[in-house]
């Protein structure tokens, strides 16, 4: 009964996430007239709405670690990435930012036009060194513009308590930039498993990691030092995720 309890739950969240999806795609060409300020609270009320439905129908929560640590300033973020999740609950706690993504995401109906309102930055990830360029130069750009730069240094979403290799590109970004670094970790991969209908109840941590001055340092040792942090950090982020999910288990809680 617990399964088909989650299961339920589950499918009124995807209706919520379903419905607000075409919703807001239906007007965000209308956005296209407004100035990036005015259109990035519109869309990101979608965030809110979501995240605020999969709190209630779901029972997932979150809470965040160190956000003592953001700088005042524009920064380039690198965080794990594992769920769906993160794409909507980061810009909730990050400032105005712009996202390194797949350029085949803006081709998706209803969902793309509303990152295409946003002017993240659409790379082709089989363009190799040119998409490196691409996140460089775009990446500057945005920095300079006072907006906050997001990046998944493993490129993809990876399962929960595995390790994708961290890509450089964000490396280089700093090198180049000079703008500061800051590592996230998270367990949202447990809660909102990749690939998955269901959803698990529990409170998601997103911990936050001392900011890193790229300043003599090569792309390598920037990532290096991202590497080291996020996943020292998961072992314990993991650790916690599991003991939530068993402790419900034993309850026979859903």
């Amino acid at each position: 009964m617990s399964k088909v309890w989650l299961a339920i739950r589950s499918a009124l969240f995807w209706g919520v996430y379903a419905t607000s999806t075409i919703v807001y795609g239906l007007f965000s060409p209308l956005l296209f007239l407004l100035p990036l300020e005015r259109r990035y609270p519109i869309v990101m009320s979608w965030t809110r709405l979501n995240l605020w439905a999969l709190k209630t129908i779901c029972g997932i929560d979150y809470r965040v670690e160190g956000e003592e640590r953001l700088p005042e300033g524009p920064a380039i973020v690198m965080s794990k990435h594992s769920s769906t999740w993160e794409t909507m609950a980061l810009v909730q706690v990050l400032p105005p930012m712009a996202w390194v993504l797949k350029r085949e995401l803006m081709y998706i109906p209803f969902f793309g036009w509303g990152l295409a309102a946003l002017d993240h930055i659409a790379i082709d990830r089989n363009a190799g060194r040119n998409a490196v360029k691409q996140v460089v130069e775009q990446g500057i750009a945005r920095l300079q513009a006072g907006r906050w730069v997001v990046i998944f240094p493993e490129g993809t979403r990876v399962q929960p308590g595995k390790k994708g290799r961290y890509k450089l590109g964000g490396g280089v970004l700093a090198e180049q930039s000079g703008h500061p670094v800051v590592p996230i970790a998270h367990n949202a991969g447990f809660f909102w498993p990749r690939e998955q209908f269901i959803k698990y109840p529990g409170l998601i941590t997103i911990r936050i990691g001392p900011v890193i001055d790229p300043k003599g340092k090569r792309a390598a040792q920037v990532i290096e030092e991202v590497e080291r942090w996020i996943e020292g950090e998961m072992v314990e982020l993991n650790r916690d995720a599991r003991r939530q999910l068993l402790d419900r288990m034993r309850k026979g809680k859903g």
